[in-house]
């Protein structure tokens, strides 16, 4: 096997013009636009609208290459396209090799026939996106979301390159994936498929490997598994012709892959190689967990479940919602998703739910979730639209499918294949232009063609039709009690927060509230004058048409006015924040009958207001803080209503705990009104009410506006967490000025902050101006007079800071100071 790599430097330039440019590979046009300073930011303010002009054009990449004749003499020679992105045309010294029209697919093309010894040359000529969808409109409607470019369900790109409710349009072009050319004799290996079969202290690894055998000669298959100790075992058989040969390992005592929270990560490693007696001829390497993973989709005593289970054990799903992590993929590296995922797991995470709507991640996300225990709910690439099912198109989505599930399939992180984004909870429910061929589409797409892949190329993984659904065939897919569920009346509804508490879903994998950046990202691209909510160019940076409206409502029910711009961007967050909170905590309350809260959404791929917990500069809202509380193993929640308070433990470990809650009801100055301790053991994998506090006679007489309730957990015998509640909402309560102080000390490693107040101080905020790090904790109460240390790790802070840098730049505040 000799390969020749074709990424690096090419030359590109618009198909009309005659000047060539620089470009690099993988990559695409706007990245090679920008890189040569031929457009401004797209980001910066409105210049997202001169993407659609941009994209409007067709392209040319170009590059020569040089092939050996050791190549050149190989019985195949492939070129191996990896991701181009999408409409294009590739030729091979001025010879049209083929055509493509699929993003998410990888072209194989021989092209022995097209190549020559010595200098080569391939163009690729992608064609717009724009055009191809505008006349494919024309020739057929089809229904879309409106905040994306019309007609774009006719190609097979990603959906949210068009434009979203929180996406710009910037629908790129390039050559995103790698590219190269292949050649090989004798023969390759096609497919390798690994499959386990568990049984009490033994799992049977079968590896599947299936051969390209060119010439029909004996070749050898070595196949050597090697456990996470490092030990190894192989296995040699000789397959003589193009068939497959099945080689299995008995592996006793299996080290077990767990997701986050449940247990360890170890990876066993299988090692593929064809060889004759002569050579080598291919290699192949994966990293497999051992484990056992799917859905419980059965009736019980509330409808019928839905949760995920693994090596046994019926987990509760913790997690977030994954969008393409920058409009310009060029711009996503392993290094930034890497940040990302370990936020993730910061957070107390255990799923990631891969959407719909943006494209099948790379293979390195995929090996980052096997390392850090996130089960992965992939999406097949469809949302919120209509399809028509061509022959043409039929067969496209039919490869795009095979090609994903083969290349994702043996990781330990995939949990689930899901068929698509709402677009069955669409035909119930939704208004828009149906037909009954497209509605027949729907099923023959999503409940038969790929339902009948999954079975044949990866049968040990659930297939689930649709997200929401409870189950397919348009059965009431936002049925609370079977199924998952996308819950949207707190935000688009406008229900208040405690609105959660009224359902009890088995597993609701979106919701969601909007808020804004931090002032920091605000600045990177508005001018002084743009900084106000309903400026021009903030509204160009809130893809929602009614979302700023949203906020300030929900802003009026429960906080002051804010004073001023940067408050009102804090104020922002800490009612997403809140809300969110309502939702999970009530959820992991009736652990059991409801097992599962995927927010809506994890992450951004630009500067925008919008729904996600960490901004597209990976700094932290209050949201993802929160949600390294709410989804804590072990969760103390409170559940006040009027003037009673029901005090929740939720154990989400494998073990039995010890738990202590010291309870105290104090008055805005931190006095303390009345106090006592809970004692309970929490069993393993549940949740209980350990007490009910009920406060009529003293709220009455203290008045339930100056009075809030601070409980602070104990867990075999460390305090872990704590958390108050007002009787109150937030605008209602009369706070008093905290007069919070603040010390910065540090450590070889760290900055230590310790804080102090004069009274009662509701979500604390900590920032530092002109550099970004990670608290220890952030958004949290204060007591009077009980000093909390916070901690920065040096090693996490954007740039080299003295403590007395470091000092100089913290800022504090907190929900006093919002008016």
């Amino acid at each position: 096997m000799i390969t020749l790599d074709l990424n690096g430097v090419w030359k590109m330039k618009e198909e009309s013009e005659v000047d060539w440019q620089d470009a690099i590979v993988p990559g695409s046009v706007m990245n090679d636009l920008l890189v040569n300073e031929k457009i401004d930011d797209p980001f910066y303010r409105d210049n997202e609208h001169q993407s659609y002009e941009i994209a409007s054009k067709d392209y040319q990449y170009t590059r020569e290459f040089h092939v050996e004749e050791q190549l050149y003499l190989q019985d195949k020679v492939l070129l191996v396209c990896e991701g181009l992105d999408t409409i294009a045309h590739i030729y091979i010294n001025g010879k049209l090799i083929t055509e493509t029209e699929n993003m998410h697919c990888t072209y194989e093309i021989d092209v022995k026939p097209f190549v020559e010894i010595g200098k080569n040359e391939i163009t690729i000529l992608l064609f717009s996106p724009i055009s191809y969808i505008k006349e494919k409109q024309e020739q057929m409607p089809l229904w879309g979301v409106v905040d994306a470019v019309e007609g774009y369900p006719h190609i097979r790109k990603a959906h949210s390159m068009f434009g979203w409710d929180w996406g710009p349009k910037i629908p790129d072009l390039g050559i995103w994936r790698n590219i190269f050319l292949v050649g090989y004799s004798t023969g390759r290996i096609e497919d390798v498929y690994i499959t386990q079969n568990h049984a009490e202290e033994v799992v049977v690894v079968d590896v599947r490997v299936k051969l390209e055998n060119v010439k029909g000669s004996g070749i050898d298959i070595d196949v050597t598994l090697i456990s996470p100790d490092g030990d190894s075992e192989i296995k040699t058989v000789t397959i003589q012709s193009e068939n497959e040969e099945h080689i299995s390992f008995s592996v006793e005592n299996p080290h077990l892959w767990w997701p986050n929270g449940y247990g360890d990560q170890p990876l066993y490693k299988v090692e593929v190689n064809a060889s004759t007696k002569d050579k080598q001829l291919d290699k192949k390497e994966y990293h497999i967990g051992l484990r056992t993973l799917t859905i419980k989709h059965e009736p019980d005593e509330w409808g019928k479940s839905f949760e995920f289970v693994v090596n046994g054990i019926s987990i509760f799903g913790m997690g977030a919602n994954y969008i393409p992590e920058d409009n310009i993929l060029a711009r996503v590296t392993p290094e930034r998703t890497e940040t990302l995922l370990r936020d993730c797991i910061a957070a107390n995470f255990n799923m990631i739910r891969v959407w719909g709507g943006g494209y099948y991640p790379d293979d390195y996300f995929f090996d980052l979730c096997d390392r850090l225990g996130l089960i992965v709910w992939q999406d097949f690439m469809f949302g919120c639209s209509v399809y028509n099912l061509s022959d043409d198109f039929k067969q496209s989505i039919t490869q795009e499918a095979i090609d994903n599930i083969k290349r994702i399939r043996h990781h330990a992180s995939l949990g689930l294949w899901c068929g698509n984004n709402e677009v069955e909870e669409a035909w119930v429910y939704w208004d828009f232009p149906k037909t009954p061929k497209h509605r027949t589409d729907y099923i023959k797409i999503f409940e038969v063609l790929l339902d009948d892949i999954v079975k044949e190329y990866d049968p040990q993984t659930y297939y689930w039709p649709s997200s929401p659904s409870s189950g397919g065939g348009f059965d009431r897919p936002r049925d609370p009690n079977e199924g998952d569920v996308h819950y949207w009346e707190v935000w688009h509804g406008l229900k208040p927060f405690d609105e959660y508490r009224k359902y009890h879903f088995r597993f609701c994998s979106e919701f969601g509230f909007q808020s804004f950046p931090s002032l920091k990202t605000v600045k990177s691209f508005t001018l002084p004058e743009d900084q106000n909510i309903f400026s021009y160019v903030m509204e160009q940076h809130q893809k929602n048409g009614s979302a700023n409206g949203k906020i300030l409502f929900y802003l009026s029910e429960n906080y002051l006015y804010p004073k001023d711009f940067d408050t009102l961007l804090y104020a922002s967050q800490l009612l997403q924040a809140d809300a969110i909170k309502y939702g999970v905590e009530h959820w992991r309350r009736n652990r059991g009958r409801c097992m599962g809260s995927i927010y809506w959404q994890l992450n951004d791929c630009w500067p925008v207001a919008s729904w996600s917990s960490i901004d597209s500069y990976g700094r932290w809202k209050a949201l993802h803080y929160f949600a390294k509380k709410f989804y804590a193993p072990v969760l103390l929640s409170i559940n006040e209503e009027g003037t009673t308070a029901g005090i929740y433990i939720t154990n989400e470990t494998v073990s039995t705990k010890e738990c202590r809650v010291e309870w105290k009801l104090r008055q805005n100055d931190s006095s303390i009104i009345s106090s006592g301790t809970i004692e309970q053991n929490v069993a393993q994998l549940s949740a209980v009410l350990c007490e009910t506090l009920v406060f009529d006679d003293i709220l009455q007489e203290e008045k339930a506006r100056e009075t809030y309730l601070e409980c602070v957990l104990y867990v075999d015998g460390v305090e872990k967490s704590s958390t108050t509640v007002l009787f109150t909402k937030p605008k209602h309560f009369a706070f008093l000025n905290p007069s919070i102080r603040h010390k910065v000390t540090e450590s070889e490693e760290s900055f230590i902050i310790t804080l102090t107040s004069t009274a009662f101080a509701k979500y604390v905020e900590l920032d530092v101006t002109d550099a970004d790090c990670k608290f220890s904790d952030n958004y949290f109460d204060l007591s009077a007079n009980e000093p909390k240390q916070i901690t920065v790790d040096k090693s996490l802070i954007s740039e080299k800071l003295t403590v007395e840098d470091f000092t100089s730049q913290l800022a504090v505040r907190s929900v006093f100071d919002i008016a």
